[in-house]
């Protein structure tokens, strides 16, 4: 399996991005969601999916790992193929969607080009519980690439709270005092919560 290509963006569409990687040029289907993220961009870092058929061995590129999951979550369900995944997350962002899902809006899945009646219900009834679990990208606050508060915030949600309330009580015990350990910080977040 092939997790992500990092190197030059050879040439860039809406639809595909070529990766070359140490002088090997990788074909890499994309969607419009990430391709707005890499337009302006010579090179980077993209998280893949490597999908093997009879006929062809297709890699699927995204910005983030968030919009990996989700393509990955919309696979599982069926009567649903990678084009009609990448269509999906090309008209949604992926916490839109699964904020559609989860909510059983089935009238804006309806809205995507290909997803009539019967294929919204099924992606709502199939999956609405998973996504429910996991926690939405828009509740997670933005840490300074702080691998403290990062594994705080992982051992906190591990524990089964919420993301943002964890996010939250670790910002405040930092800027009260910010020279702890992980488990200090762990500690005190949660008598806090």
């Amino acid at each position: 399996m092939i997790a992500y290509l990092k190197g030059s963006y050879i040439h860039k569409s809406p639809a595909v991005v070529l990766v070359e990687v140490n002088g090997v040029g990788y074909e890499v289907q994309i969607s419009l969601n990430t391709y707005s993220r890499i337009q302006d961009q010579a090179e980077g870092m993209l998280h893949t999916t490597l999908l093997i058929r009879e006929d062809a061995h297709t890699i699927y590129g995204f910005f983030d790992l968030a919009e990996k999951e989700m393509f990955q979550h919309l696979l599982s369900v069926s009567g649903i193929g990678a084009s009609t995944a990448r269509v999906m997350l090309s008209y949604m962002k992926p916490d839109e969607l699964s904020r559609a899902i989860i909510q059983g809006d089935t009238r804006t899945l309806e809205g995507i080009k290909g997803i009539g009646k019967k294929t919204a219900e099924r992606l709502v009834v199939e999956l609405r519980d998973k996504l429910a679990k996991q926690p939405q990208e828009s509740n997670i606050l933005p840490m300074k690439n702080n691998t403290l508060q990062q594994d705080a915030l992982n051992a906190l949600t591990a524990l089964g709270i919420n993301r943002q309330a964890a996010g939250q009580a670790i910002e405040k015990i930092l800027a009260a005092n910010p020279i702890l350990s992980v488990e200090e910080l762990i500690k005190k977040a949660l008598r806090t919560l």
